[in-house]
């Protein structure tokens, strides 16, 4: 069910309660957060328990069901049905507040144990009660008429006979089309997975008609907001939308700060709204390493051919950009030339055919030294997260993870933030050059209905790839890297099923599809149903784990067959 008031039917239910919150920990990191913060700011108890998937979110379930009745779910839940796949008591609530739609009809028509948190003004397009369910009155009437000829007198009864097998073979054949047509309106609305309003939005918005709202959770639901943009979950017209909202609220947070009486010491947060580049991390690496790593930049010039290296040589004159200039670090570049930066790149960049250069996004200031933007917060974030360094377990990286979202600027915090900057570095330079390595030996290949790439073990950083984000970022670029350098027409409207080894001692490899790539694509992905009817048929051995259900771990054996049934299904 629906909730409509917020605060009234979640917030002030849950205030007074101990309740364990599951979150998705690859997901949107900040809604934990946000939401804790919250709690913090009533002394409300709760037990905080991250998931990496349904077999995780299964087990975490059945340790503290005994102990708890109210259960948050943050970013996992929504599209499956909950009460099926647990198994919960009668008296257990659940609280979801998740991105991933479609939502599970179950879920919505719920109205005692299931409670979403999910912003109405989105297009959920949810079928209608009658269309999808039945009344179990219905069925007992029906038979129940069919049974009621067998108190009538023996001559009676067969002078009704006959009407009563018409009547029975017309209710059979109503109930027939009823199913045939539920089972159409059930694959139109379940076809697509895709993504709806940040959760991080949802909960900021509660913070605020609460009037407990600050700097940092705003800060924290702009950086989940960009996380969805980052990865490439909503339409631009979607993420421009939601940075309008967010852009009201910090206009009305540093309006609270002008005068005199409020006025904050420079050490504080200060977060303000930008036109900035499209370069990723420019301001924490050389402009040079941030054009040549960042996917806007290198598709256009197509920096893995010698023809765009050369292109990128004559961008950066016509920018008149000394050689020495822009391979330092950008905080060591002269003052002259950052300050109108900008502006000259986004001049040269006209061009070049680069038009969209500059985007809206958000930035915070700690101090003079301490600067950052949103996307620079959601890599390094990321880059913590599936971090491959041996000694780290995957709670280690989640809890430094958390670390480099605080907004305490304690020097600790500060320096997880830059490591964490240091290791999306590597990973964006690892991307590019396997993006370069698969365009260059040719090992995207149509299959018809999709294109296919697989990475070999011994690829370089291949370790990397088995982690569902940076393996969707390396999708995504290589994707729009082929597109921009292929002139078969054809292939550039295909979308892209990418494997790569996951466990090698298990023999295992995952599986992700993401759809075509184009201006106007509406970023739904229709590869979840289509995995699931392709290891099914196949009678594969398939793990569908992941929370997205485009991402599916399968047996290195059974790819073969997997990708034939795929072809069949989507010919």
């Amino acid at each position: 069910m629906f909730v409509t008031d917020i605060r009234k039917e979640f917030y002030d239910v849950v205030i007074n309660q101990v309740r364990v919150v599951f979150l998705s920990s690859k997901d949107d990191k900040c809604l934990d957060v946000l939401l804790t913060a919250l709690f913090h700011c009533d002394q409300v108890q709760y037990t905080l328990v991250p998931v990496t998937g349904w077999q995780d979110l299964g087990t975490a379930f059945l340790e503290h069901k005994e102990q708890f009745r109210y259960f948050v779910l943050l970013n996992c839940g929504a599209n499956v049905d909950l009460l099926e796949m647990l198994q919960p008591d009668d008296d257990s609530i659940f609280f979801i507040c998740d991105t991933h739609r479609p939502v599970d009809v179950v879920n919505v028509y719920n109205d005692s144990q299931i409670k979403l948190l999910i912003k109405q003004d989105d297009d959920l397009g949810v079928p209608s009660y009658d269309d999808i369910f039945r009344d179990e009155d219905e069925e007992a009437d029906d038979s129940g008429n069919e049974s009621d000829g067998g108190s009538e007198p023996a001559g009676k009864r067969k002078r009704y006979d006959e009407g009563a097998v018409e009547r029975r073979i017309e209710r059979q054949r109503a109930k027939r089309e009823w199913e045939a047509r539920r089972r159409e309106i059930l694959f139109d609305y379940e076809q697509y997975e895709y993504h709806g309003t940040s959760a991080s939005l949802v909960i900021f918005e509660l913070a605020w008609v609460l009037t407990k709202d600050n700097k940092d959770m705003l800060w924290w639901a702009v950086i989940g907001l960009t996380d969805q943009w980052v990865h490439d979950k909503i339409t631009h017209m979607k993420y421009v939308t939601d940075i309008a909202t967010m852009q009201r609220h910090v206009s009305r947070h540093n309006h609270r700060n002008e005068d005199e009486d409020n006025s904050l010491s420079i050490d504080c947060m200060r977060i303000s709204f930008e036109y900035d580049l499209r370069l990723t991390l420019y301001q924490h690496w050389s402009l040079f390493e941030s054009i040549c790593n960042s996917t806007y930049t290198s598709c256009n010039f197509k920096l893995w051919s010698l023809n765009g290296q050369k292109k990128l040589q004559e961008f950066l004159a016509d920018m008149g950009l000394p050689l020495k200039q822009v391979r330092q670090k950008f905080h060591s570049m002269d003052m002259v030339i950052k300050e109108n930066l900008r502006e000259v790149i986004e001049e040269s960049s006209n061009k070049y055919g680069m038009k969209d250069i500059r985007i809206q996004t958000f930035g915070v200031h700690f101090g003079f030294k301490n600067r950052f933007l949103a996307s620079d917060v959601v890599h390094a974030a990321a880059a913590l997260l599936e971090s491959t360094e041996k000694d780290e377990s995957a709670s280690d990286n989640f809890i430094k993870a958390l670390d480099c979202l605080s907004s305490n600027i304690k020097k600790s915090n500060l320096e997880r933030l830059h490591l964490g900057i240091d290791l999306a570095k590597k990973k964006l330079i690892a991307i590019q050059q396997t993006v370069a390595s698969c365009i260059c030996t040719n090992l995207i290949l149509s299959q018809g209905p999709f294109l296919y790439c697989y990475l070999m073990e011994g690829t370089p950083d291949v370790r990397l790839f088995s982690k569902p984000m940076a393996l969707t970022l390396l999708c995504k670029y290589l994707l729009k890297a082929f597109v921009s350098s292929t002139r078969n027409k054809r292939c550039k409207l295909l979308p892209l099923v990418m494997a790569a080894p996951l466990d090698v001692e298990k023999g295992t490899v995952i599986v992700l599809g993401i759809p075509p790539d184009s201006d106007t694509s509406d970023k739904k992905n229709f590869f979840g149903r289509a995995f699931e009817k392709a290891a099914e048929s196949t009678s594969s051995r398939s793990l569908h784990d992941h929370f997205d259900t485009s991402i599916i771990e399968l047996k290195m054996e059974d790819r073969t067959k997997f990708l034939d049934a795929l072809i069949t299904l989507l010919s």
